[in-house]
């Protein structure tokens, strides 16, 4: 190896650097000269058959120009980045004759476009919109609702459970409870909001929303709330629904039915329940069953939706797929 040869590769490749003007060529340059197959790696692979002497000479004469040949491409980089910035603050301009760039646009979520027009039917009907609690305790969630001990939805199966008295709501009936224990009579009123099961499949998720309604007065039948139902349907349906109203069961209401629409495929789906409020439930508020009635219904947002956008799988609604999404701009 020769000491003079390798002072002049390093001279040169430094004045080769200083007449390098764009990054692009700079980082082409670099990996050139410093690459495994470049000259001076070469020469480091040859050391090790020089004698101790001339090893401890030529190490460090390479790795000195190695060095230096770094700090020359760190410094011109810098110096090209500061230049380009400057020019470009200079030069900026804008170019009216381009297209402009394409914002995009959010949606709103078809859960939420429903609770909008579920509040606005029950606003302008005279119903007031309540926000309800998601954890609850045992006794508004099961037992002022005349859910006895031994029903199953109290089981672990079914709900949330905290602790042995708090858990997850499994309804929005629970502010059925609070609203007749807070509010003076009579009361109109809707409440929305999340519910929770412990239950997931195509049709169920163990997080969904329910919308809540409850009228207490002193002139309420099945009839009105039948008529409220109806119409409501076929507000949100556009009147394109077919419905049906079968008796059923449940602890807080008495008589109590559920309400069936019929779906693309002639099937029928539950959407809802409803009925007349318990007289045990009124009693456990301390109201007077022979002056005032109530009615209630419990409507579930999602088979609602399902149905109204002819959407097949519930989880589309919480996997965040923006394919979905953009569905309903």
């Amino acid at each position: 190896m020769n000491i003079n040869k390798i002072y002049k590769f390093s001279k040169l490749i430094i004045t080769i650097i200083k007449n390098i003007n764009s990054i692009y060529k700079l980082n082409k340059f670099k990996k050139r000269i410093l690459g495994k197959s470049s000259y001076l790696h070469t020469k480091i692979k040859k050391i090790k058959f020089l004698n101790k002497k001339r090893k401890i000479v030529f190490g460090k004469l390479i790795n000195r120009s190695i060095n230096v040949i770094k700090k020359n491409i760190f410094l011109k980089e810098k110096y090209i980045k500061k230049k380009f910035a400057k020019n470009f603050k200079k030069k900026r301009f804008f170019d009216i004759s381009l297209p402009g760039k394409k914002s995009l646009k959010g949606s709103i979520h078809p859960i939420s476009k429903s609770i909008n027009e579920i509040e606005n039917f029950f606003y302008n009907i005279g119903f007031d919109i309540i926000s309800g609690y998601e954890i609850e305790d045992e006794y508004h969630n099961f037992t002022a609702l005349n859910i006895t001990r031994d029903h199953p939805s109290r089981n672990l199966q079914d709900t949330f459970w905290i602790n042995k008295n708090i858990l997850l709501r499994t309804q929005t009936s629970n502010m059925q409870i609070h609203v007749m224990k807070n509010r003076n009579l009579p009361v109109k009123i809707i409440s929305i909001g999340k519910v929770y099961r412990n239950d997931s499949d195509i049709k169920h998720t163990p997080m969904f929303h329910q919308v809540e309604g409850l009228i207490i007065n002193k002139k309420i039948n099945f009839s009105n709330l039948k008529w409220i139902i109806k119409n409501f349907l076929k507000n949100f349906f556009n009147n394109d629904v077919s419905l049906r109203f079968r008796n059923s069961y449940f602890p807080f209401t008495v008589p109590s039915a559920e309400v069936d629409i019929k779906e693309k495929n002639g099937k029928w789906l539950e959407i809802l329940g409803c009925g007349m409020v318990h007289p045990n439930v009124l009693k456990n508020m301390k109201i007077n069953c022979n002056k005032y009635v109530g009615c209630a219904f419990g409507i579930g947002i999602e088979r609602l939706t399902m149905l109204k956008y002819g959407i097949l799988d519930l989880r589309n609604f919480f996997e965040n797929n923006l394919s979905f999404l953009n569905k309903f701009k």
